[in-house]
């Protein structure tokens, strides 16, 4: 569940709530000790579940994209090097910086566009657009205004699109049961036994109980195929040279920046304030603007602070620890970016059921704590446009769902619930 803890700590971001430049850490710095002090099992399996939720689905939107595009192996390589090592580096960095969990990934919506644009743009035009994108996001955050826009969305708005995004994963589950009950079955009752059980929680968490019983299943049913295996073990990058065209500028720059700061971002601030941290909005989007211009030297997509990986991070534990999860994350994609051919080799080997049935029951708290947000104050008709259009995989001018669910929902809270803007306004 996600931690509820709502006490101030001194591991948090001391911030001015008008102002995004105010953004400084609170604490000194961890010490070797103190991070192994903090640091706990439960917090290491959130960190390993939360990798194994962005690496397996994820990259295989990468290798779709990537095949769209008649990508070499080499770029293919090199773009999932890009996305894990400095992706992680950058989670691990930020998150022993300010204390509190800070994971970046790579924008998937994104990706899923991209996809769309190889078609008949050619892979130097995109990597172009990926640069422009990279200094927009940057030059917005820059401005030390990003706070006061995104404060400008209602939070009931926000968290009806943060829950729309998490259902499809709670909807695996069940639907994982169905295909797959040999893996999906015992993995959710032993999630359940051990929740409702006060005593066994205290030594042995509820996701890490599930799945160790769900490797077992795996084991024990013969599913795990190690056949489709890379004669590669390293992943090496490539160094390649943009090519700045118009019309690829004109079709992926602001949907990209559009995609990170308001669909991804939002999603990854609501999820960590939902948890009770105060996360440095104008330097997670200068962060992701530098690191997006740096990746896509490397054939690298638009880095983005990852939602549902933060609900995982937070999942469990002392508000005060989570960090630790996120360093865990951050480590193993450094890890996982070197070793890329071999990890990819052995997330195509585990059955699907495994990995769905794991990370949906890691979701499982933060889907419940953002339905609660979004349908128990105002803006009660805004969020559910919010959350019905997020849903229904809308897609116009190719930006997704998620950002046309905040539109919907904020003109339907506009017209129907403008008293509720003046009640928001009022509050302290």
């Amino acid at each position: 569940m996600v931690a509820s803890h709502t006490r101030p700590h001194t591991a948090t971001a001391v911030l001015d709530p008008d102002d995004d430049r105010s953004e400084r850490p609170a604490a000194r710095i961890a010490r070797p000790r103190t991070v192994l002090r903090d640091v706990g099992p439960a917090y290491l399996l959130n960190g390993v579940v939360g990798l194994i939720f962005s690496a397996s689905g994820p990259v295989a939107i990468i290798l779709a994209a990537g095949a769209a595009g008649d990508l070499s192996a080499a770029e293919l390589s090199s773009w999932i090097f890009g996305v894990f090592v400095l992706n992680g580096a950058l989670t691990a960095v930020a998150s022993w910086v300010y204390r509190m969990p800070l994971a970046f990934a790579w924008t998937i919506p994104g990706t899923v566009l991209v996809g769309a644009s190889l078609q008949h743009l050619a892979w130097a035009e995109v990597l172009g657009a990926f640069v422009l994108t990279g200094v927009l996001i940057a030059a917005i955050g820059l401005t030390g205004r990003v706070r006061a826009f995104m404060s400008a969305l209602p939070t009931p708005i926000v968290m009806a699109m943060v829950a729309g995004v998490f259902l499809q994963f709670g909807v695996d589950v069940v639907t994982s049961v169905g295909t797959d009950p040999v893996v999906a079955v015992p993995v959710v009752v032993a999630f359940f036994l051990l929740s409702c059980h006060r005593a066994l929680r205290r030594w042995m968490p509820p996701i890490i109980g599930a799945s160790l019983v769900g490797i077992a299943a795996v084991a024990a049913s013969g599913q795990f195929d190690l056949e489709r295996t890379s004669s590669d073990i390293f992943a090496a990058p490539v160094v390649q040279m943009p090519e700045f065209t118009v019309r690829a500028i004109v079709e992926l720059v602001i949907p990209l920046a559009i995609t990170v700061i308001v669909v991804q971002n939002g999603q990854g601030v609501a999820v960590l304030r939902s948890a009770g941290h105060r996360p440095p909005v104008t330097v997670v989007t200068v962060a992701c603007g530098v690191m997006s211009m740096l990746a896509a030297f490397i054939g690298s997509i638009s880095t983005c602070l990852a939602g549902p990986t933060n609900a995982i991070l937070v999942a469990d534990g002392r508000r005060e620890r989570q960090y630790t999860a996120a360093l865990t994350f951050g480590l193993l994609a450094v890890l996982v970016g070197l070793f890329a051919p071999a990890f990819v080799a052995v997330m195509l080997a585990m059955p699907a059921a495994f990995i769905a049935t794991v990370g949906g029951l890691a979701l499982l708290g933060a889907l419940q704590n953002a339905f609660r947000a979004a349908f128990s104050g105002g803006f009660t008709l805004g969020a559910l446009v919010t959350f019905l259009v997020t849903v229904s995989d809308l897609t116009v001018l190719n930006i997704g769902a998620p950002f046309w669910g905040l539109v919907a929902g904020v003109v339907a809270a506009w017209l129907v619930e403008r008293n509720d803007f003046g009640a928001s306004e009022s509050r302290p």
